[in-house]
């Protein structure tokens, strides 16, 4: 419920005019409940004034938009709204604005002067998308904007001061004031062809202009490797966390030339590349070359304990670049590798292994000689494991029977999925009765069994065939029902099963970051 503070500080911006008369009267400690009440009720006239007036030096949207006592709505998992984001940004502008334009240099400045403006953790892109919200993107767009509007009219500012200040016959030494007034933009940011010129003008200002947008997560997509690397470039070398280039198509020749850029961050614990097209089956000297400066770089990555190479063909290949990692990972997302059995083993026997919190092996074979290393790295990480994805793994029931009792030992999972496999109903119900008795599981991921699709289904069938064949109704619901049953019976409702691709899982309970 909310709190007595939170309903007064709702009465309190309920009128706008009202509340901006207020302002300057309220104590300081009661802005980050008006910041939350009018960031809630859409109050984007009062968001902007509560911005502009902000008696702290930082502005952190985590602190105050949580969960907390004041309120029991967590906002900052939800993805912000366009108008609220917008309104900010405003506010930020408009203290800028008044501070240049009244040209105080620090005796004269109030108590209060903003330095930090942090909207790292705003809910980044999901599925559903609508008008009323702003995405990743969208949003990285207007920072970059605002950013250059700044940096724009403080040189304009500054060059019609200094041309009265000449006709007055008066000096002043260069950035006297300026060199006080600084507020850095702490965001993650999206970049793409369509947004990279904005954004670098962005970054490149940044570095002489009042309003500097720094850099936690970047996102690249479709960015050639000289683009890539210029943004890299111009980034924060030490506030930048994360960085996830993906659709890009650079290859191991073109991520040969973004690599050496990778140890400068030296606070970077994620790294993120799918769908790169690194191909290690078919090498030229060329593409050894640079997949041996690809090792040689993630030796140098002491804090890297997220990785993601989903749809790199790195077949063999995998103990090469894993062993010289200096930490243990806790997220590893292999899907569609083309892993081999040397793979699965070095993977089962790594010092990665006890400690992985999420691994995702989807569209390797685990039908055939990859089953038992992935059995014996079940046993290894059985205390860390919080994710497991084997999507369209070609397993079938003789598989899931032989690595379920490993599973039953996996006492911290939350999520597993096993969409698009060829699994019966008893092979379902087989891995239900195993699920709970997991007591940390939340969510499973099935597959529609194959019993429950029209005869003459080809054995073994393809993801193509389970996609072309019809479903029998009839027989899914009854399934669903025995399903259901043994949910009941356990005592077990808390677990959501489902036939659909689970995107809502939160990660956060990874603790990555």
């Amino acid at each position: 419920m909310h709190s007595l503070v939170f309903f007064c500080a709702q009465k309190v911006i309920a009128d706008h005019a009202s509340t901006r008369k207020a302002l300057d009267y309220i104590p300081r400690e009661i802005y980050p409940v008006l910041f939350k009440a009018a960031f809630l009720d859409l109050r984007t006239l009062v968001l902007r004034d509560v911005v502009q007036r902000w008696p702290f030096s930082i502005l952190n949207f985590s602190t105050i938009l949580k969960r907390c006592k004041h309120c029991d709505r967590d906002v900052i998992r939800e993805k912000p709204n366009k108008q609220c984001l917008q309104a900010v940004i405003m506010g930020v502008k408009d203290y800028l604005l008044n501070e240049l334009r009244q040209n105080r240099g620090p005796t004269n400045r109030k108590h209060r002067l903003l330095r930090v403006v942090d909207l790292t953790g705003l809910q980044d892109d999901g599925d559903r998308q609508d008008t009323d919200t702003i995405g990743q993107w969208s949003r990285t767009v207007a920072l970059a904007k605002a950013c250059i509007e700044i940096s724009r009219t403080s040189r304009r500012d500054e060059y019609n001061s200094s041309k009265r200040r000449k006709g007055k016959g008066g000096t002043r030494l260069e950035g006297a004031c300026d060199s006080f007034l600084s507020v850095e933009i702490h965001a993650n940011l999206f970049v793409t062809g369509n947004s990279y010129a904005t954004i670098k003008d962005a970054l490149q200002m940044g570095k002489t202009s009042p309003l500097c947008l720094k850099c936690r997560d970047l996102r690249a997509e479709e960015l050639s490797a000289k683009k890539t690397v210029c943004i890299l470039e111009l980034l924060d070398t030490l506030v930048l966390r994360k960085i996830e280039l993906r659709y890009n198509n650079l290859g191991l020749c073109g991520l040969s030339t973004v690599f050496p850029c990778l140890p400068t961050f030296v606070n970077l614990i994620s790294l993120k590349l799918p769908y790169s097209n690194i191909d290690v089956r078919h090498m030229t000297s060329e593409m050894e070359e640079s997949f041996q400066n690809m090792v040689s770089v993630f030796s140098q990555l002491p804090n890297v304990k997220e990785l993601n190479l989903a749809s790199s063909r790195l077949s063999g290949r995998i103990r090469e670049l894993l062993s010289v990692l200096q930490k243990p990972l806790e997220s590893l997302e292999l899907a569609y590798c083309y892993l081999l059995p040397n793979d699965a083993t070095y993977l089962a026997n790594s010092h990665h292994a006890p400690f992985l919190r999420k691994l995702d092996l989807s569209g390797n074979n685990l039908s055939d000689v990859l089953l038992s290393p992935f059995c014996q790295f079940l046993q290894q990480a059985s205390t860390s494991l919080v994710y497991l994805d084997i999507m369209e793994c070609r397993v079938m029931d003789r598989q899931l029977s032989s690595f379920l009792p490993a599973l039953r030992q996996c006492s911290q999972l939350q999520y597993f999925s096993c969409f698009c496999n060829p699994i019966s109903s008893e092979g379902l119900k087989a891995l239900l009765h195993t699920a709970v008795q997991l007591p940390a599981l939340k969510i499973v991921v099935h597959p529609i069994p194959v019993d429950c699709y029209e005869e003459g289904l080809p054995w073994p069938p393809s993801t193509y065939d389970l996609i072309d064949y019809s479903i029998d109704q009839e027989k899914l619901s009854r399934v669903d029902a025995e399903l259901n049953e043994i949910r009941l019976k356990a005592v077990r409702t808390d677990i959501v099963t489902t036939v659909e691709l689970y995107n809502d899982f939160s990660l956060d309970i990874l603790q990555l970051y």
